[in-house]
């Protein structure tokens, strides 16, 4: 699965689309723009259907695929000063905050360039509601608290969790859901949260969603929904079938992120292009431990580990992952591509370089045909590696392990490569201690 993250202004148009096949019962006023500047938004109040810009209190953000924006203090809303939040107040924000680059708390920086702007929604705490869904394994899961807002990460054992696999049916499913509303959601609010939970969830399948999370979702008199913030993933390898049905949904490159190295792009089209997920970070051209890790768990693991255990993040070069079962070709060009990477520069302080092939234990990918694609790029770049003292440390299990690893340790053999291999026996991160402690 080929994951897309979308703006929150997609999310909500293609919420609206369907809004009345999806969600019967309920009602969802969809009134917001995207804007690149203040003149957009004054420009945009005087188009016919936008009349409310200049009639209600308004709320201001970034739409930059980066969250906890109110913990940034990158939220403009009638709190923020005495009275309501005009138009003319949201535009100079926006062009005040366009001004400069800013640094998130994440540690993220770049200069903001995207704004949604929609009408502020009274409501107290108590309306505000959490609901997401996204794949886990075989498993769909859904996610439901009674504790929506900025602090659901502080509350998340407060968040009820329902596995419902992909085989599961729909009667089933509604009653896996009901039977599991979170208790203090107040009772004369149970039974139209467990309507909307179902109904939502049915929405994030049928329209091929790999993420969908609403928080908080509103709950007003009457069956009103206000959505206040989402956050969004589409499953890409399904676009070919989805049509307008995504409302043209763009697909934005991550806060912090423009600035992307060509080989970053080559890979980021080569995920855009496959059902598989390639990604590739470069954090350090000259750092001394260079990685392929199948996974994204595993690829967060591999990088705690590794800063952990060098005791100095900066020798940590790459972040990312191959998965998804890429096939030969695929995994041939990311390894080209890191390869060819961890080559250019020797280390600063004359220490080997260190590639880690890393993993936990596949359900599906085929691990000898995508170390085939690894062993390929060996016989391209096996003299550049040698050159730079290149050490290789392999851990992987899953179909077909044991030809892949035998297959990996006599092709370094034969072309001179330092390789140790290991498989499901030997602990996911161990590998990174065996590599530092040498």
């Amino acid at each position: 699965m080929a994951q897309r993250a979308i703006r929150e202004y997609d999310g909500k148009a293609i919420f609206s689309k369907h809004w009345e096949k999806y969600f019967s019962g309920f009602h969802y006023g969809f009134k917001s723009v995207m804007v690149t500047s203040g003149d957009e938004l004054r420009a945009k109040a005087q188009e016919h259907g936008f009349e409310w810009l200049k009639q209600e209190p308004l709320v201001a953000k970034p739409d930059m695929l980066f969250g906890k924006r109110g913990k940034n203090n990158l939220v403009l809303f009638k709190t923020a000063k005495p009275g309501d939040v005009t138009l003319d107040d949201a535009a100079k924000w926006i062009d005040e905050k366009m001004s400069h680059d800013v640094t998130l708390l994440s540690g993220q920086h770049g200069r903001l360039t995207h704004f949604i702007v929609e009408p502020f929604t009274p409501h107290t705490q108590e309306q505000e509601y959490y609901i997401s869904a996204t794949t886990v394994g075989e498993d769909d899961v859904l996610y439901m608290s009674a504790e929506g807002g900025m602090e659901v990460e502080e509350n998340w054992d407060k968040v009820v969790e329902v596995k419902i696999p992909i085989t599961m049916c729909d009667a089933d499913m509604e009653h896996a859901v009901r039977a599991n509303i979170p208790s203090d959601i107040p009772a004369n609010n149970k039974e139209a949260f467990a309507s909307f939970a179902i109904q939502f969830f049915k929405f994030y399948r049928d329209l091929n969603f790999a993420y969908l999370e609403i928080n908080p979702i509103v709950m007003l008199a009457n069956n009103e929904m206000a959505i206040l913030d989402l956050v969004a993933r589409l499953d890409d390898t399904a676009g070919f079938m989805m049509g307008d049905a995504w409302c043209d949904a763009e697909y934005p490159t991550a806060f912090g992120m423009e600035d992307q190295s060509p080989e970053e792009k080559a890979i980021a089209e080569a995920d855009s292009k496959s059902g598989a997920s390639l990604k590739l970070t470069v954090l350090n051209p000259m750092g001394r431990i260079w990685t392929m890790v199948a996974g994204g768990g595993a690829s967060v693991v591999y990088a705690d580990t590794i800063a952990d255990l060098s005791g100095n993040v900066a020798d940590l070069a790459n972040y990312g992952e191959y998965s998804g079962g890429p096939t030969t070709g695929e995994t041939k060009f990311y390894a080209d591509t890191v390869l060819d990477l961890m080559t250019r520069h020797k280390d600063p302080k004359g220490r080997d370089k260190i590639l880690i092939i890393g993993g936990a234990i596949a359900n599906f990918t085929d691990v000898a045909k995508t170390f085939t694609g690894i062993i390929q790029s060996f016989e391209t770049y096996a003299d550049r590696m040698k050159e730079h003292n290149t050490r290789i440390y392999v851990r992987r299990g899953g179909p077909n392990y044991e030809k892949g690893l035998k297959d990996i340790k006599e092709a370094a053999d034969r072309l001179g490569l330092y390789i140790e291999v290991y498989g499901p026996e030997t602990h996911v991160t161990d590998i990174v201690r065996m590599a530092l402690e040498k």
